[in-house]
């Protein structure tokens, strides 16, 4: 060993969830508050002549003015909710993570997007969890059968770049980067130091060559993605893939996006064929829709630049504890609560002893405030026991003095209401002024919630 370099290893505990280290084992992480999350780790820590050792770099920079600004053209996988997500196709050199509860059809997605990438080159699928074997299987299933994909049972990071610089694919996918490892860290696959390092080199290697590179991540049991938070940085691109254990349905959904709309959805339907689009979400979520039922509402919401009409239900009757419950799926509870309290003061209505039940149908789950008048008119509806009529949506958000607020993109709710048949819509009188009437729908707009009321009930 040269005598200016000294080598020494040293045990450290990271956490699993937030990355922390830490120089003992704690039962707490102090940054994340998660319980039993700290794993010991070695680490080699290498200094030269105790002295910090100056980097080189081979790039320099650039005028603004002298960067090229032409678009790339995308690449298409031939799943048009797929492509829609991702902003309209698959950047080169995007990197890409999927996450998503286990068997919720993230490696089915993969596969049969494999298949129609490879229209445009070689595709490498590295499967770290399952064997070739399995994967032929699915195929099989899928109907994929493209002569240009693939497959490598893989988990040794070396391996993996080592067969990338012989085959030169034009896509690679990594299923899963929890079971995936480099030899130059001692810790076990899966802990924080192994996903950083070897999600780094992954992205060096997408950015580098022009590889489109698309890694799968497991979840927590909060949903959240496994591993370090700074993983979720790294990437260009961080896709959820949500569903519920009751329904065919499943969405997938873009919380981060450099190339694209941000909070956009592709909706799918597991058959035993595989994932099969809908294109028409909305007619999908209404189907089933009762006629003439109390408490029911449609509101159209937005999910990234398209806009869907969902199904709102509320229940509200007689408790018989002495504390009313507050239940809501597919919205988030504490806004039921305000809503249940807007009720009470401005509008009148004696909730205080009642149970409210809330719930978006289809497995939706809805995070704007612009469903705020939909709630409010669906709890009056069951607190009433009269139905809304069927034709009728609403959209607003509602605020703490009872107003109706405006809310953005009111233009395409609108359309997408009139296009599915609806003929009157109550909304914001500050939406209103911005709008022309389209054929065949009407606009009332108001400017409180007890308005809005009235112009339902009254």
């Amino acid at each position: 060993m040269n005598g200016n370099l000294l080598n020494k290893q040293k045990t450290i505990f990271s956490c699993q969830q937030c990355g922390l280290q830490s120089p003992k084992w704690l039962g707490k992480c102090p940054d994340c508050g998660a319980w039993n999350a700290l794993v010991e780790e070695t680490v080699t820590v290498t200094k030269k002549g105790g002295r910090t050792v100056p980097l080189r770099s081979e790039s320099s920079p650039v005028r603004l003015a002298e960067v090229s600004a032409t678009d790339e053209d995308r690449l298409h996988s031939g799943i048009e909710e797929f492509d829609r997500v991702l902003g309209g196709g698959v950047v080169p050199g995007s990197f890409t993570l999927i996450g998503g509860d286990p068997g919720i059809g993230k490696s089915t997605l993969l596969l049969q997007a494999a298949g129609g990438w490879t229209k445009a080159g070689t595709v490498l699928y590295v499967t770290a969890e399952e064997s070739t074997r399995q994967v032929k299987l699915r195929a099989g299933r899928l109907d994929v059968a493209a002569q240009d994909l693939y497959l490598l049972a893989e988990t040794s990071l070396e391996g993996v770049l080592e067969q990338v610089r012989q085959l030169k694919p034009a896509f690679l996918v990594i299923d899963s980067i929890q079971t995936v490892f480099t030899a130059a860290l001692e810790s076990a696959p899966g802990s924080v130091s192994q996903v950083r390092e070897c999600a780094g080199r992954l992205m060096h290697l997408a950015k580098g060559e022009g590889v489109p590179t698309f890694i799968v991540g497991h979840v927590t049991k909060d949903g959240s993605i496994a591993g370090p938070r700074m993983l979720e940085h790294m990437v260009d691109t961080v896709l959820y893939f949500e569903g519920d254990a009751g329904h065919p349905y499943r969405i997938l959904r873009a919380v981060k996006n450099r190339f694209g709309s941000t909070n956009e959805i592709g909706v799918f339907e597991m058959k035993d064929v595989g994932l099969s689009e809908v294109p028409n979400p909305s007619e999908l979520f209404l189907a089933e829709r009762p006629e003439e039922a109390a408490g029911s509402i449609v509101v159209p919401a937005m999910e990234g630049t398209r806009p869907i009409l969902v199904e709102l239900q509320a229940l509200v009757s007689g408790t018989a504890f002495g504390n009313p419950r507050r239940t809501a799926m597919g919205i988030d509870s504490n806004r039921v609560s305000l809503l249940v309290a807007v009720l009470e003061k401005k509008v009148g209505y004696a909730l205080l002893n009642q149970d409210i039940f809330v719930n978006v149908a289809g497995g939706v789950r809805l995070n704007e405030p612009a469903v705020d008048l939909g709630v409010l008119a669906a709890l009056a509806s069951s607190h009433l026991n009269r139905a809304v009529p069927k034709r009728t949506v609403l959209f607003g958000e509602i605020g703490l003095a009872g107003e109706v607020r405006a809310v953005s993109r009111p233009e395409l709710r609108v359309r997408e209401a009139a296009r599915l048949g609806f003929d009157r819509c109550i909304l914001s009188a500050g939406n209103l002024k911005t709008l022309d009437s389209p054929t065949g729908i009407e606009l009332i707009g108001v400017r409180s919630a007890e308005e809005s009321l009235g112009y339902l009930f009254d």
